[in-house]
This record gives structure tokens, C-alpha cells and sequence, in this order.
């Protein structure tokens, strides 16, 4: 068998292995600092410096007070395959450090010109050695701290091409601040400090909390108001902060997610972070913060990526299961929160059932409550309740036939009507779903007959039974024609928009995200009391008692604001009083 081109099989130099494995691992200057900065907490390291030049292309230093390394050891630390961290093949299946291929330091020797100084405690001297490529220099004894200080400069010096793709030094200087303070957030015990051209960007005292380092990550403003996450279980611990539903981002950036103190990605914990957040912000928009899971080593395969970069959970389904669970419980907490002490006065007895919805008003042609006489009666109930040391919410009006200004006498809530019954919907569909209630249907007196385009009427044809499931009786009536014969009871049928439902389920299927949730928020969303839709005092009091009874009343199925609070103190900052 011949090679490739007519070129003969041979076995490739050890320089060009040496680079092939550096590929791998050392991808840009973060990367270099990456596997200092974790050999040196690896080393027990307490204080760590991190010194750039040129966004690290030109020069990059890591200098650590750890255990150091013995000056016999020093050309084995620049060997490949070489570790103090692995003892026997099964240490492999229970990694408890943040290295272990013992390739990081060959490979950072194989694309730079590096030096390896160290001493150990108990010495009176250090030692140095040289490295680049393949070649290591000889050991020489140097005045040194105890600990480690590596250097390597000239990232990329023959291999010119790799260098090219490099951004400029202020990218990549961001990329490595970037990395490297948000790992200090797993480390409030160890102190950092971040230079670059000889200027010191930022310096991290130790902290004996991890939220007394959000606001370096975060900003000041975004940790004072992010959640704390705490669960544990079956050997699992999960713990954190992330920001409330009210404040997000436009993309994943500021998602951090840690295993056992390893900063990574994780399809896993981070779909566990989506979904607990479903309904709770709008599309395109996400929530940010630090996830830390802490797991038995055994638990967890770090070998399935070469840069360390994910893992890989024995138990994949506990692990997404508790993160899921403190982040929701962290968002229900921040819900009960905001509704602080208000409680709603009674409804009168009026033979409500907990199923049925708002529906058109009784007298259309009636006017409105008599504000000044609302408004008069509250402020007397507000007295009262105050001296009971309860604060009782009542409706004031309808505004724009859109929104429901309420107040405890103190505090100002303005609800989005039609975000607030989607709400009520969408929460009273998943409670009958997850008890596993059959749908009770309501016939149609005049069946609808809608038309579709070939590929919708396919799409259509295939989610007839989850439809069906949910509580809709839909047949083929023709090539591309069907025909409504009944919906869930308890919908508002004749306000129910059938076109705009098909459209949001139909595209949600092109997209690849519709599933039961999607299609609980949809059917909520098409079937509740619009913008412009006007409603009497006792039906907008019917609606926030519905609300607040929710699990998350402070958003739609699809995550728009519900409800927004204007406390004193906030009015009184709005007036500048």
C-alpha cells in the first residue's frame, strides 16, 4: 500500500509531534495562561501573578507561591507525558486536579521559548531551566521565591501561519482577562493580580465569599441584584449566583458554568439553565451568572476534551436535574420577593370555579368605578391595614383598556392584562398535564375550515396527535384543508385566534424548539384577554388573584414582564423628591 501523493509512510520527527499535541491544547495566549494558572492551583498556590505583554503574544509570565518543583524534576515538567498527578491507569477515571494529560507545559515549550524557575519550601535556592521545542537546557541553580514562575515568550515564533490567525493584542488581552477573573470567582480563597505592559489592570485580594467577587465579573450594579442558587442531593452539590428574570443579556457570554471548581462549557448544565428559565425571559434574550457543581471525581469524565473544555456526567440526568431545581427555587424565591407583603382583599362570593377564565364583560356600555371614590376607599383600607400590619392590594382602574393599576396605599403595580391571564393559562395547562388529565374538549357549534400551504399542511398532519393531546379536535377536510371541531374548555373559544396559534406552533416545529411547553404557551398565549379588551373591577380582581396564586406571576409563558412595583422609595427617586 502506497502513501499518500506517492509520498512513503514514515513516522514523523518529535518536533512536529511536539507541535501536532500543542495544537491541540494551545490554541491562542489564553490558552497558555489557562494551563499555568491551573498547574499553579494544582500546586496549592494562594497568591498567583499573571503578567502579559503584547496581549500575551510577545510575552506571557505566571509566578505562584505553590509547592514549587524540585530542581532534578524541572526538564521532566517540560517532558510530554510527564505529570505528578496521575499515578496508576484507573487515576484517569478520577481526576481531582485541573490538569492531568501532563502535556501543558511541553506543549507551551513547543510553541514558545519558555523558562521554568522554581524552588520548594525547605530550600535555600532555586533553580531554572530552558526550553524550546524539543530541546531542553541544562538545570542551573537561581535565586528564586518558593513557588513557580514560568515564562513563555514569542507565542507561535516558528510556526507563522498559526500566528496570523491571532487577533490583536487587545483582544487577545481581553480574552485572557476575561478567563482569568472569571475563574478567580471558583477561587475567593487565592489572591490574583493581572498586568499587562508592566501597568496592573486589576489585583484580587483573597475574599472569604465568592460574592464578594461578583462584581469584578459582573459589575457592581449586576452582583448587587444577582440570586443566590443552593441545592444539594445523592452526593451533588450545586451552588451560585445568577441574575434575576428582569435583568438579562443578549447572548450566553456571561454564563459560567464550573465542575468541581474547573471553569467549562456543559451542554448539560447549561440546557438545565434554559429550561429554568423558560417562560421567564423573552426570546433571544438570557440570563447570566456562575454555576459551580460540586461532584465525586468519579462521578465525571474530564478525558472527552482535549483542552478540558467539557466533561461528561455518569449520572447526566441527577446532575441537569438538581441545577435545574436551585435555579428554579432561586426564581420562585425572587417572585415571592417581589411581592413582598401585599396580600389582595377578598373576592366576594360570587360561585367562581378554580377553572374558569375571564371572559367578555357583563355590560359592556357600563363606565368605569368612580376613581376618586376608589381611590378614597383604598387610602382608608391602607390605614387600617397598617395598623393590623398588613397591606392589602386593590384595583384602582383599567388603563388603556391594556394595563391594571393597583396599590396597597403605598406601593404602585401597573399588570399587562393580556401577559398576566397568558400566565394564569399557561400554568393551569402544565398543572392538568403533569397530573396526566385527560383534556376536557368543547365542541365547536359552527366548525372552523382552515386552508394551508403544502408544506404546512404536512408539517400540520404530523403534530395532529400532540394537538389532540392538548385538547383540540382537528381532521384533514381535503388535500390542504382542515377542519376545528373543538378546543380546550375554558378558552375564551370566540376570542381564540386559531391563525396566529397554528402559525407560532408550525414555525416553532420549522425551528426545532416546539415541544409540550411550547405548545402549553402558545394555546395560553391565543387564548387569553387581549390589549384593548375592556374588563370590570371584579374581572380584573378575579385576574390578580389568578395571578399571584401562579408559581412565577412576575412573567408570561414567553417571559415578558407580567407585573412591574413602584415602591415609595422608588417614586420618590423617579420625582427627585
Amino acid at each position: 500500500m502506497s502513501g499518500v501523493g506517492g509520498i512513503s509512510i514514515h513516522v514523523l520527527d518529535a518536533r512536529t509531534i511536539g507541535q501536532i499535541a500543542a495544537g491541540e491544547i494551545i490554541e491562542r495566549p489564553v490558552s497558555v495562561v489557562k494551563e499555568l494558572v491551573e498547574n499553579s492551583l494544582d500546586a496549592g498556590a494562594r497568591r498567583i501573578r499573571v503578567e502579559v505583554e503584547g496581549g500575551g503574544i510577545e510575552s506571557i509570565a505566571v509566578a505562584d507561591d505553590g509547592a514549587g518543583i524540585l530542581p532534578e524534576e524541572l526538564p521532566l515538567a517540560l517532558r510530554r507525558h510527564a505529570t505528578s498527578k496521575l499515578a496508576e491507569p484507573d487515576d484517569l477515571f478520577r481526576i481531582a486536579s485541573l490538569g492531568f494529560r501532563g502535556e501543558g507545559l511541553a506543549s507551551i515549550a513547543a510553541v514558545c521559548r519558555t523558562v521554568l524557575l522554581s524552588r520548594r519550601a525547605g530550600s535555600e535556592i532555586g533553580a531554572r531551566v530552558s526550553a524550546e521545542g524539543e530541546s531542553i537546557g541544562a538545570v542551573e541553580p537561581f535565586a528564586a521565591p518558593v513557588g513557580t514562575r514560568v515564562e513563555a515568550r514569542d507565542l507561535f515564533h516558528a510556526l507563522p501561519v498559526r500566528r496570523e490567525y491571532l487577533r490583536s493584542p487587545g483582544a487577545e488581552f481581553t480574552r485572557i482577562s476575561g478567563w482569568l477573573s472569571a475563574l478567580a470567582l471558583a477561587y475567593p480563597e487565592v489572591a490574583f493580580t493581572l498586568t499587562h505592559g508592566g501597568r496592573t489592570v486589576w489585583s484580587l485580594p483573597p475574599a472569604a465569599q465568592p460574592e464578594h467577587r461578583l462584581a469584578q465579573l459582573f459589575g457592581p450594579a449586576a452582583a448587587a441584584r444577582m440570586l443566590s442558587i443552593e441545592a444539594e442531593g445523592a452526593g451533588l452539590r450545586v451552588r451560585g449566583y445568577v441574575s434575576p428574570p428582569s435583568d438579562d443579556r443578549a447572548n450566553r457570554a456571561a454564563q459560567y458554568l464550573f465542575v468541581n471548581r474547573r471553569l467549562l462549557r456543559s451542554t448539560q448544565l447549561a440546557a438545565a439553565w434554559t429550561q429554568a428559565y423558560k417562560g421567564a425571559l423573552m426570546t433571544g434574550r438570557y440570563p447570566y451568572g456562575a454555576v459551580l457543581l460540586d461532584v465525586d471525581p468519579g462521578e465525571v469524565d474530564v478525558n472527552v476534551h482535549p483542552t478540558k473544555a467539557d466533561v461528561r456526567f455518569r449520572r447526566p440526568a441527577l446532575a441537569f436535574d438538581l441545577t435545574k431545581r436551585a435555579l428554579s427555587s432561586a426564581l420562585e424565591r425572587h417572585a415571592a420577593r417581589q411581592l413582598g407583603q401585599t396580600v389582595l382583599s377578598p373576592l366576594p362570593q360570587r360561585g367562581l370555579t378554580p377553572d374558569v377564565a375571564i371572559i367578555d364583560r357583563s355590560d359592556p356600555a357600563a363606565p368605569p368605578a368612580d376613581l376618586a371614590l376608589r381611590l378614597a376607599e383604598m387610602r382608608a383600607a391602607a390605614v387600617a391595614d397598617d395598623r393590623d400590619g398588613a397591606r392589602t392590594l386593590r384595583v384602582v382602574l383599567q388603563l388603556a383598556n391594556t394595563f391594571i393599576v393597583a396599590s396597597d396605599g403605598r406601593d404602585l403595580l401597573v399588570i399587562d392584562q393580556h401577559a398576566a391571564h397568558e400566565r394564569v393559562n399557561y400554568e393551569r395547562i402544565a398543572a392538568r398535564a403533569s397530573r396526566g388529565d385527560d383534556p376536557v374538549r368543547e365542541p365547536l357549534l359552527l366548525p372552523q375550515i382552515f386552508e394551508l400551504d403544502h408544506g404546512e399542511a404536512a408539517a400540520l398532519s404530523e403534530l395532529l396527535p400532540q394537538l389532540e393531546s392538548a385538547g383540540f379536535s382537528i381532521e384533514p377536510f381535503g388535500e390542504r384543508a382542515f377542519r376545528l371541531t373543538a378546543t380546550p374548555l375554558d378558552f375564551r373559544v370566540r376570542a381564540f385566534d386559531l391563525r396566529g396559534f397554528l402559525d407560532d406552533v408550525l414555525g416553532e416545529r420549522a425551528e426545532g424548539t416546539f415541544g409540550p411547553q411550547s405548545l402549553w404557551a402558545s394555546l395560553a398565549c391565543k387564548s387569553a384577554v387581549r390589549a384593548g379588551e375592556a374588563l370590570q373591577v371584579p374581572e380584573m380582581e378575579e385576574l390578580l388573584h389568578r395571578l399571584f396564586a401562579c408559581g412565577d406571576p412576575m412573567h408570561c409563558a414567553h417571559g415578558r414582564p407580567a407585573l412591574l412595583r413602584w415602591s415609595e422609595r422608588d417614586l420618590t427617586h423617579l420625582f427627585k423628591r
